[in-house]
């Protein structure tokens, strides 16, 4: 499937799951099962320049009339996992965060209220036929949020300074030979046992905070899926928009699990080390948002 254009859509990083097959109900799982034989599944910036035509219409689509049929897919020990795009859906979720993203005129200008209406007209109602639905896929733009890095540990980190070639299973990476590639991946049930530590450490030594918040609400979404699924954390397009001696020292895990487990012992100026070299690195990668 080819892609839109050739030009690369950076700055987006994603927390993934892929659910190994037996967790969807016919005639889904044969659907997938069929997707998983393709020669190339479509890339994350497949996806994202497929929007991105979607935006130049007058008035523009914010969301897909119609839902995606393709995932991410990967095997594992000779199990095979997808990761549904759900494009429409995150459209939906992703239009309802703009209101707090971005000034009410700049926003009025990009899609017009009508066309905002319209669309929230259409969740609602999909919505209630639709209750229990849910995205496979959590999207943040110029960072990676701190929760996401509690759920991994330093040693399931990759990074590939020339990424991992055009097509095959991977999201990543396969915008060319040339892309570079990080990304951690972990088995659900170490996604959840190092989200409940993490959770218990902060409640005892921390006040309630956005952090604790979003550790919560990282902790219902992954106890929607499978038992057996694979956690993924993906740099996406940042790793277009950071010089590649950064991203070789990016060890972000690591200096999350080392001020939680400072927290623990109660060493407060050891957490405060960790996450200070946390938040400076995020800080400069934040900034640039706002670069002329």
């Amino acid at each position: 499937m080819p892609a839109v254009t050739s030009l690369l859509v950076p700055y987006s990083s994603y927390l993934r799951v892929y659910e190994p097959l037996a967790a969807f109900p016919e005639p889904e799982r044969g659907h997938w099962r069929r997707y998983a034989t393709r020669d190339r599944t479509p890339t994350a910036q497949d996806e994202l320049r497929r929007s991105l035509a979607d935006l130049l219409p007058t008035p523009p689509i914010p969301v897909p009339v119609h839902e995606s049929g393709d995932a991410f897919v990967v095997e594992v020990d000779g199990v095979v996992c997808v990761c549904p795009w759900r494009t429409r859906l995150r459209g939906w979720l992703a239009l309802e965060e703009l209101g707090d993203l971005l000034p009410l005129p700049l926003l009025d200008a990009v899609l017009p209220p009508v066309v905002r209406g319209q669309a929230a007209g259409d969740y609602e109602r999909w919505r209630e036929r639709n209750p229990d639905a849910r995205p496979w896929i959590r999207t943040a733009v110029w960072q990676v949020p701190v929760r996401w890095f509690v759920l991994f540990s330093d040693d399931e980190r990759l990074y590939e300074a020339g990424g991992a070639g055009p097509g095959g299973a991977d999201p990543v990476g396969a915008d060319g030979p040339e892309a570079p590639l990080m990304r951690y991946r972990t088995p659900m049930v170490e996604a959840r046992r190092r989200l409940a530590r993490a959770l218990k450490t902060l409640r005892d030594t921390v006040d309630d905070g956005p952090l604790i918040d979003g550790l919560v609400d990282v902790g219902r979404w992954l106890e929607e899926f499978h038992p057996r699924s694979l956690v993924e954390l993906d740099y996406g397009g940042l790793v277009h928009a950071l010089p590649g001696a950064q991203l070789a020292e990016d060890r972000s895990a690591a200096d999350v699990a080392a001020a939680i487990a400072a927290l623990r012992d109660g060493d407060d100026e050891g957490a405060g080390a960790a996450y200070g070299r946390l938040m400076e690195r995020w800080r400069a990668v934040r900034d640039r948002q706002f670069a002329n």
